[in-house]
């Protein structure tokens, strides 16, 4: 980005449709970035990227539909010159190693004071890379999380107390479909039911 270093670097957020507004919001505030295009699915990622051509997307990873991981790799061949940010709430080490598989320029969380926000998203404009030490730390310490990240997605809505068919109506399965990613998950994660399941997952951080 030669000769454009004084722009304000031009973003994407895709982040849950309660946070979206305000964290566009503070981005802007704060007077060193310009939101040009704001979504709340996964899906809705690369064709906002494609037409509003941002220098960086700041992607929740756990976006509904499709997570913030799993459009990263089609992001970065459309629009390679777009830098990719990953901001997550909770810490799991499989999604930190993802993401440095997957070449993205940030990964930090949300609760991170604006100035840390804001200059993870410079950096990431001007070609850097910034990792949140907290989640390095807590990604050292952890151990794999099992789940794929649809298995974690079915599993965390399970929890939240929505109903096999109501998960398939929001994501687009069929209901045996939504079963059989239930059924992984626990067999995966050694438990005797469901419900034995959302109580690992939660007690190791990946709900």
């Amino acid at each position: 980005m030669a000769g454009d270093a004084r722009r304000r670097p031009r973003l994407l957020v895709a982040e849950d449709p309660c946070l979206r507004g305000a964290l566009a919001a503070l981005l802007e505030g704060h007077g060193d970035a310009e939101v040009v295009a704001e979504v709340t699915t996964g899906r809705a990622v690369l064709p906002a990227a494609v037409e509003h051509r941002p220098d960086v997307a700041l992607l929740d990873i756990d976006l509904l539909g499709v997570d913030g991981l799993s459009v990263v790799e089609e992001l970065h061949r459309r629009l390679p010159r777009c830098a990719i940010t990953i901001i997550t709430g909770v810490v799991r080490p499989d999604h930190l190693r993802r993401a440095i598989a997957a070449n993205v320029s940030g990964f930090i969380v949300k609760e991170a004071p604006a100035k840390e926000l804001l200059d993870a998203i410079g950096q990431a404009s001007a070609g850097g890379r910034v990792i949140d030490p907290r989640l390095a730390v807590a990604a050292l310490e952890g151990r794999p999380n099992p789940l794929s990240p649809r298995e974690a997605g079915i599993l965390r809505r399970y929890a939240a107390g929505h109903e096999v068919r109501e998960i398939a109506v929001e994501l687009f399965l069929a209901n045996g479909t939504v079963r059989n990613y239930l059924a992984s998950a626990t067999a995966k994660l050694g438990a005797h039911s469901r419900a034995h399941a959302v109580r690992i997952a939660a007690e190791s951080g990946w709900l």
